[in-house]
């Protein structure tokens, strides 16, 4: 029974799949396949290179790296130094680039890793959904998390791609598409707070890129094919403040988060165990 672990995007509230990945590495469920977008990509990568409970080490270890408040941390001067040259963005790929390459190694190819790996991007030149499972491992997650306006489009041959959530926030579909028949869903909590009408300018951006996240996610829960369990993991609720604009930079939340979503994703984890033990009883 294929079992694979989707891991959608969402910024600093990532942090939270760290959590779930302890919660289901603990219990011995281990991944056939990985799909990620964004920052999923990035902690789906760790995952599929070591797919143990030894691989928590290594995530808190990418987590609480200097790189990692690097990716974000510049000063707001030298955010807007650099947008004013570049034109496109406020951040340097380049503290990204280095922890990924500490933590996956530079020359990494998706066919070294022990566990299948497969990672969305978008492509700008084609308007469409990119699903890279082969070659240079480093260049295609940057590929997925390059957040538009944040960080540069990633060049890749003769396209160039931007942050996969654009296309694919809760890539599902990729994960039936190489014959998954168990789905663990880890997600980074928004698909849990109920959207409401727009109040002022920030709630309307808000609100539309939600509605964009979140149909294809509908769509994809909707349409599964007979015999395919899926499992959407439990984020331990939001915090004060992750709707503000500046959210994204918040890294001092990441141990909160995570040992939310340990606590309540081993809950969950729990009561499928017991609902299966019912239905054997049962028989």
């Amino acid at each position: 029974m294929p079992v694979a672990f989707v891991l959608g995007g969402g910024g600093v509230r990532g942090a939270v799949e760290i959590g779930m990945l302890r919660a289901l590495l603990e219990r011995g469920i281990r991944p056939d396949v990985v799909v990620g977008t964004s920052i999923g990509a990035i902690n789906g990568a760790l995952v599929a290179s070591d797919p143990t409970p030894g691989v928590i080490d290594a995530l808190m270890d990418a987590w609480m790296s200097p790189e990692a408040n690097a990716v974000y941390g510049d000063s707001l001067f030298t955010q807007l130094s650099r947008l004013v040259k570049t034109k496109t963005h406020l951040n340097s790929p380049r503290p990204l680039r280095h922890l990924l390459e500490r933590a996956l190694g530079a020359d990494r190819r998706f066919e070294d890793l022990p566990v299948r790996l497969r990672v969305v991007a978008a492509s700008i030149e084609r308007a469409a959904e990119k699903v890279f499972e082969s070659g240079p491992l480093i260049e295609a997650i940057l590929a997925s998390a390059s957040v538009p306006g944040l960080l540069p489009p990633t060049r890749i041959g003769d396209e160039h791609y931007i942050d996969g959530g654009i296309v694919n926030s809760i890539p599902i579909e990729q994960a039936v598409e190489v014959g998954a028949s168990t789905i663990y869903v880890l997600q980074v909590g928004r698909i849990e707070t109920p959207l409401v009408a727009p109040s002022s300018a920030v709630d309307t951006a808000r609100v539309a890129f939600e509605v964009a996240r979140r149909h294809r996610f509908a769509r994809d829960t909707a349409n599964l094919p007979d015999g395919v369990a899926l499992h959407v993991l439990p984020s331990g609720g939001s915090l004060e403040g992750d709707d503000s604009l500046r959210s994204y930079r918040r890294m001092d939340t990441v141990r909160r988060r995570i040992d939310q979503a340990y606590e309540a994703s081993s809950e969950f984890l729990t009561g499928l165990d017991h609902r299966a033990d019912d239905r054997g009883s049962e028989k």
